[in-house]
């Protein structure tokens, strides 16, 4: 499970201890806890402290602001549904890595100039999926992909299967995990 990034949204602090811990038992080490909720900075401040060999990022973040918020919690590692120069730049001061959204040829070159080769492909059910992450290799080899959006336990595979997939994401791996 080296290659899931779970999307984790938790919406009151108390949740995080259940759903890392569901993770953990599914042999799942990492965490994509969102900046969609109030207690996103808190939970990830929880997360680091209290799963500390867990990989514990903040996903959902969308400006300077939110990233620094989720740098002085202790994320890891820092996603964005798009991309945005200014998160880029403290990612980088900081050597913390950032999978920027990229589904175009443009925001490609522009994560390029920044110096990334790891970018969030999403929403990938939307943007053509394997097939668009295919032609966009094309002119773009040292690109690797995380395609979130629309990666669910149907399809998980054919995405792994390929070796310019980083890794997916996707929130059914807490639900998955949930379950258990």
């Amino acid at each position: 499970m080296d290659k899931c990034i779970p999307v984790v949204v938790i919406k009151e602090l108390s949740e995080t201890d259940k759903i890392l811990s569901a993770l953990k038992k599914s042999g799942i080490n990492c965490a994509e806890i969102t900046f969609r909720t109030a207690c996103a900075a808190e939970a990830i401040a929880y997360a680091v402290k209290n799963y500390p060999d867990m990989n514990v990022g903040a996903g959902t973040v969308i400006n300077a602001e939110q990233c620094e918020a989720a740098l002085a919690a202790g994320a890891k590692f820092i996603v964005s549904p798009g991309l945005s120069v200014a998160v880029a730049k403290i990612c980088k001061e900081r050597n913390i890595p950032y999978y920027p959204g990229c589904v175009t040829p443009t925001e490609i070159m522009q994560a390029l100039e920044l110096g990334i080769t790891i970018v969030k492909f999403f929403p990938a059910n939307v943007y053509g999926g394997l097939k668009a992450m295919k032609a966009l290799v094309a002119p773009f080899p040292q690109i690797k992909f995380i395609p979130t959006g629309g990666v669910n336990r149907e399809n998980i595979d054919e995405f792994l299967a390929w070796e310019k997939i980083y890794a997916v994401g996707g929130s059914f791996f807490v639900d998955e995990a949930l379950k258990c």
